[in-house]
């Protein structure tokens, strides 16, 4: 088992996003500044996004310059601009060619995926970045005395995908 601090192992992973999405909740997002500031952000809420077959997932249209980090092995960030404003953290997970993404949807200190990119100051520059070794972004375990306990719920915005997908319980939040 990993210790507070630690930094995740790449072979975690390589795990099902089903599996490694609840471990999530026991880490701290840290992101390093080029100007020596450092931020540390508890997660408490993720999503789940897993493979072709899942119409609320980018990789449900395929392999395209866009979901391209999703097919490579689990650990990279997958980054992407919304509304024009807003690159939303994602972290990839799964075997290589199996597209599974955890959406990062909040922290402790800060509720919104989108806040959270402001936040940690993300751009297209991170996309395909390893998260268990880059220097400016990168999760440490730091569990909490709550952080096994969680609710399940449906993930948000993806009312196109249909209801089946659009209502399945994907959507992690600690309690």
């Amino acid at each position: 088992m990993y210790k507070a601090g630690e930094v995740v192992h790449p072979s975690f992973f390589h795990a099902d996003a089903l599996d490694v999405a609840p471990h999530l909740l026991k880490m701290r997002l840290v992101r390093q500044f080029s100007n020596e500031k450092r931020i540390k952000l508890q997660i408490t809420e993720v999503e789940i996004y897993r493979g072709e077959e899942d119409l609320g997932c980018h990789a449900s249209k395929g392999r395209t310059p866009r979901t391209e980090v999703m097919y490579l092995p689990g650990g990279c960030i997958y980054v992407y601009l919304i509304y024009g404003m807003y690159w939303l953290l994602n972290i990839t997970t799964g075997p290589e060619n199996h597209p599974q993404a955890i959406l990062i949807r909040g922290t402790k200190e800060i509720q919104g995926p989108g806040r959270i990119g402001r936040a940690l100051e993300l751009d297209k520059s991170f996309y395909g970045e390893e998260i268990t070794s880059s220097d400016r972004l990168w999760l440490e375990w730091c569990p909490l005395d709550n952080s096994d306990k969680y609710q399940t719920l449906p993930r948000v915005g993806i009312d196109y995908a249909g209801e089946y997908w659009a209502n399945i319980p994907w959507r992690l939040k600690s309690l």
